[in-house]
């Protein structure tokens, strides 16, 4: 019973929190070689990453923080799909990727490595091979059992030529893959659907602007596949995009991309750049038919499955929509995955009116006890700074409430100011008022 109450009135503090602020003088120079995005530079300094060396990055707590939330986003919605989560190993044999032939098109960019006894391995930068030879190894899959949708959220890597933009383009990334299995063609695309429907929540939830384009299959293959973009001045995708009909495609689909007209409306088709952020692929048998991954048909005998590969960018997602929703040295997040929904800052230690301290744990317990609130209040306990510092401080990690108990927490109705970092409004607001407030936006 203790440990129920603990949890549902729980609440954090800053100065327990380690967060290195990594704030850069204001006449250093950023070298030629460092390509500096302003998601890069505002995580980094608001101490969310932290760079260990070119293109790796930590996740500090506050970056687990909002990792994690997209990761609860992810599990739910897979979830209702009837997804199920696993993990394999980081490292595939390369014998899987020979025999595919990825080891040979995927170039520089594939990380590998020997061990003691000389034998490859891939350090995966995605898992179609490693599915696919479990399901070849736990033969026979019933067709009853199809189909079967397995996912996981892990480390994935890509060495690049020039890791850029930091979390954006980096060697190592987190990454969901989801991989389905299929008795036939037709049934895939239905699986496809409901995966690419799955996905539409997935990014609706995260509450962002996202464009879904025609997409290249690249060196993963298959007959055909779906991105899924922030617009952002940075993208590295070009992507066509009809006002019409809103039909859009990457431009690598085109042969002649300068004359572009919508196929389906007959519209002129406006150029952008875009983030990709999440890929769905259709792959047919590419890799069940030379891997052996087979299930038992209704005659008995083996058949190879039918695939689908599904991809979002968790970290990736996390730089890109800083730089969608900001536009200055203050982070916005969006409300799904803010590291904390709500941050409440009191008097300066030694102040006038220091003595309406009392409020700040008050409301801290008051508001982590709201449905939506639970272990997503944070108290900046830092008492030596002052108000003004410490407001700064957390408009520009970019909690999206602020709550401030200072001068007029001493009048006869205490007021208390809330500040919405969003809309960059504030107001002041009585007790009650307050958590009526903040019971209806949650």
């Amino acid at each position: 019973m203790y440990q129920s109450i603990h949890r549902l009135y729980h609440h954090h503090c800053l100065s327990k929190i380690f967060q290195p602020v990594n704030l850069k003088p204001k006449d250093s120079n950023v070298k030629k070689d460092e390509p500096m995005s302003l998601s890069q530079k505002l995580l980094v300094e608001t101490g969310i990453i932290s760079l260990r060396s070119n293109g790796m990055f930590a996740l500090l707590p506050l970056g687990q923080r909002i990792l994690k939330k997209l990761m609860m986003i992810i599990d739910e919605e897979m979830i209702s799909v009837g997804a199920q989560r696993l993990t394999l190993p980081l490292l595939t044999s390369a014998d899987l990727w020979k025999i595919t032939g990825r080891w040979n098109s995927t170039g520089q960019e594939l990380l590998s490595l020997q061990d003691r006894h000389n034998r490859e391995y891939v350090l995966s930068p995605t898992h179609e091979e490693a599915i696919t030879s479990l399901l070849r190894d736990v033969y026979p899959l019933s067709f009853r059992q199809l189909p079967l949708k397995l996912y996981q959220i892990t480390s994935k890597f890509r060495d690049e030529m020039k890791p850029r933009f930091g979390l954006i383009r980096c060697r190592e990334f987190v990454m969901k893959d989801l991989y389905t299995f299929d008795e036939s063609e037709a049934k895939a695309i239905e699986t496809y659907s409901e995966i690419c429907n799955a996905y539409d929540n997935i990014f609706q939830r995260i509450g962002v602007p996202y464009i879904k384009v025609a997409g290249d299959c690249g060196n993963i293959g298959g007959s055909f596949s779906h991105e899924y973009h922030y617009q952002a001045a940075i993208g590295e995708d070009t992507l066509l995009v009809c006002h019409g009909c809103q039909e859009a495609t990457n431009i690598q689909l085109l042969s002649d991309s300068v004359n572009a007209v919508c196929s389906k409306c007959g519209s002129d088709m406006a150029t952008i750049t875009g983030i990709e952020v999440g890929h769905t692929f259709l792959l047919g048998t590419k890799y069940s038919e030379p891997l052996g991954g087979c299930y038992q048909n209704k005659r008995g005998k083996p058949e190879a499955a039918h695939m689908g590969c599904y991809g979002v960018g968790l970290t990736r997602v996390m730089a890109a929509v800083v730089e969608v929703l900001t536009t200055s040295d203050n982070i916005i997040w969006p409300w799904e995955i803010a590291p904390f929904k709500v941050c409440i800052i009191g008097p300066k230690e030694g102040s006038l009116e220091a003595g309406v301290t009392r409020w700040v744990n008050h409301l801290a317990k008051v508001l982590s006890s709201l449905p939506g609130y639970e272990d997503d209040i944070v108290v900046d306990d830092r008492h030596r700074l002052t108000i003004g510092k410490r407001v700064l401080e957390a408009r520009r990690t970019g909690y999206p409430y602020i709550v401030v108990v200072g001068k007029k927490a001493q009048e006869d109705v205490p007021m208390f100011e809330l500040i919405h970092t969003m809309t960059d409004e504030s107001c002041y607001l009585s007790h009650h008022m307050l958590i009526t407030h903040m019971r209806g936006a949650a």
